[in-house]
């Protein structure tokens, strides 16, 4: 494919993606393949000779599309919002263009550069203390990890290694082996401090585990995966109050900020907590300025050496929604979500499981577990939305998630007349 053919292709890729985004909603949310169905659509092998694109084309509709689980669909309430807006993925087309492998600042300097500028950007708007920020000199800084998940291991990594110094320090002849083994991390069931859990957006109080921690030299760790997003809106602030006690703070852009998976942003106020876990210096990574002081290598905050030009999704969407638009975004689904509760709060048959804060209603039938199980069954049975469960303490609960950035008040109140007639339809079963 040379250029004249890719500025073609582009430009039908570019129609293809919009319509498939702005038909959506009449796609089936969930798909009816079974597992393994997607080999037998295609061949054994590679194929020796070229596909023309338009067979690839064809191919997408035929064979990838029906095993599709559509995310962005007004009708997905499961898990939680996976962003996707267009700014984000002509971003993602211009990454993918460029192509570096930013490990060092030498690697592509406006890589790491826009990077670095992008997390104070998104700090400032989160309104995070000073000293989690690089400014032009600072102690801390911000790194775009894949997921929280990798956020919350690089956490735990580099607070292993700064407990392990800091014992060797004070007792010289202590071993690194004798000390790992006497090492207690502490958690509750949700892992570590978490603001807005998977199960039902419950927060941890930042308040009374941050003085602690700061008391008993603990790394304190906070995982805001969700709920991050919430805290550019003036109102939902406060759920971050305790911030300033932790070693390291992360949220995911790319589940409500509108910035495509994967971009989740890990803040720390001293960097050469993380760097001094993970820094390594091979002679060919090494590059002339790393020892001025004035730039990042981010090799040293990740665990892979190559990295993405992420940063471009961030400063794209941040310059063409602008924080108001965003802060928009939130409130409107905050809202989207109490309507669901409000229309919850009419039907006596069901009960509200947690406090709704923000985009999030927990919700059951009132009655068994296996009545729930059965609810449930049948609302992904038919496919018409989706939903996925959770247990808090000992009762099956469903979780209704605001999720596509293009459900509307309509979407929710079909899904609750769905919802709401498949629930007569169960109880009707159970009385005959």
């Amino acid at each position: 494919m040379n250029s004249s053919e890719f500025r073609r292709r582009g430009k039908e890729m570019t129609d293809f993606v919009a319509d498939y985004l702005d038909g959506i909603e009449g796609r089936q949310v969930y798909p009816d393949v079974q597992p393994g169905y997607l080999r037998s659509l295609v061949p054994s092998t590679a194929p020796e000779e070229p596909d023309a694109f338009e067979d690839i084309i064809n191919d997408v509709e035929r064979i990838i599309m029906p095993g599709v689980t559509h995310w962005h669909s007004p009708y997905f309430f499961a898990y939680f919002p996976s962003a996707n807006s267009y700014p984000a993925v002509l971003a993602d087309m211009l990454c993918g263009a460029i192509g570096c492998i930013g490990f060092s600042w030498a690697a592509s300097p406006a890589c790491t550069e826009l990077e670095t500028v992008m997390m104070d950007w998104l700090g400032k708007m989160l309104k995070l203390p000073e000293a989690f920020l690089a400014g032009e000199a600072g102690e801390g800084g911000g790194v775009i990890q894949g997921s929280a998940s990798e956020a919350t291991l690089m956490a735990l990594l580099a607070a292993r290694t700064k407990a392990t110094r800091r014992l060797q320090a004070a007792s010289p002849g202590l071993t690194q082996g004798a000390i790992m083994e006497k090492l207690v991390a502490y958690s509750s069931d949700q892992v570590v401090a978490t603001l807005g859990t998977t199960s039902c957006c419950s927060f941890d109080s930042l308040l009374e585990v941050g003085p602690i921690c700061n008391k008993e030299d603990v790394w304190l760790h906070i995982d805001a995966a969700y709920a991050g997003s919430s805290f550019i809106c003036p109102e939902f602030r406060h759920l971050l109050n305790g911030v300033e006690f932790a070693d390291s703070f992360n949220f995911n852009p790319h589940k409500w900020l509108l910035v495509n998976f994967d971009c989740s942003a890990m803040w720390v106020k001293k960097r050469t907590d993380l760097i001094g876990a993970f820094k390594l210096d091979p002679v060919y990574l090494k590059h002339s300025h790393q020892d001025s002081g004035l730039i990042t290598d981010y090799r040293h905050w990740q665990l892979p050496l190559g990295r993405r030009f992420r940063s471009l999704k961030m400063w794209f969407v941040f310059r063409m929604y602008g924080v108001k638009g965003l802060q928009a975004y939130i409130r409107k689904h905050v809202q989207l979500a109490h309507e669901f509760e409000h229309l919850l709060h009419q039907d006596p048959r069901f009960e509200i499981c947690a406090e709704v804060t923000l985009g999030l209603v927990c919700f059951r039938l009132k009655g068994s577990n296996k009545l729930n199980e059965a609810l449930l069954e049948r609302i992904n049975g038919t496919k018409k939305i989706h939903l996925v469960p959770c247990h808090l303490r000992d009762k099956f609960v469903l979780r209704f998630a605001i999720c596509s950035r293009t459900v509307e008040s309509a979407h929710v109140r079909l899904a609750w007349e769905h919802i709401s007639q498949l629930a007569s339809d169960l109880l009707g079963a159970e009385k005959e």
